[in-house]
């Protein structure tokens, strides 16, 4: 994976994916969150809802580029950059490829399914058209600490945002 290295505004965009994190975990979804940031402002947010709407792409960074891509009334996001709480699935790397989206940042690493540097890297890919520049690792710990609270109470079988 080749990253670049993380901006000054890094954690400060990430703390608004985290909130949306939040807003996830309210309605007991997977809280994960993101953000699109352009000209120092957020043009797009989202967070899981995968659950709520019964939809297998409701993902944060699914519903972020379509707000965003609203916001600009363009499918290109050009300049932008992605802010998410977990490392993109191949189903939002795919996405973020197409949405020409040139820096994504993303927390916790996932060694399960993640498509940007831990099993695949679909954003890097040079048989792409498009390549996006990668910042892993902000926020990582409090991002995975969210997630891993969320599944220890959903396996024990208790409410997930208590």
């Amino acid at each position: 994976m080749t990253e670049t290295l993380p901006a000054a505004n890094d954690e400060r965009w990430m703390d608004y994916a985290l909130k949306d994190a939040g807003q996830a975990l309210k309605r007991k979804e997977v809280p994960i969150g993101a953000v699109i940031v352009l000209e120092n402002r957020i043009i797009g947010r989202g967070y899981n809802q995968t659950e709520t709407l019964q939809d297998p792409t409701a993902h944060a960074e699914m519903i972020a580029i379509t707000a965003a891509a609203t916001y600009l009334g363009s499918r290109r996001l050009e300049d932008s950059t992605l802010y998410v709480t977990l490392e993109p699935c191949a189903m939002c790397a795919g996405a973020i490829v197409l949405a020409r989206i040139p820096r994504l940042v993303f927390g916790a690493f996932d060694p399960k399914a993640g498509a940007c540097g831990t099993l695949y890297n679909l954003v890097q890919d040079t048989r792409l058209n498009h390549r996006v520049d990668l910042v892993g690792g902000i926020c990582a710990e409090q991002c995975g600490v969210l997630l891993k609270e969320f599944f220890a109470k959903v396996r024990a079988g208790s409410d997930p945002d208590r």
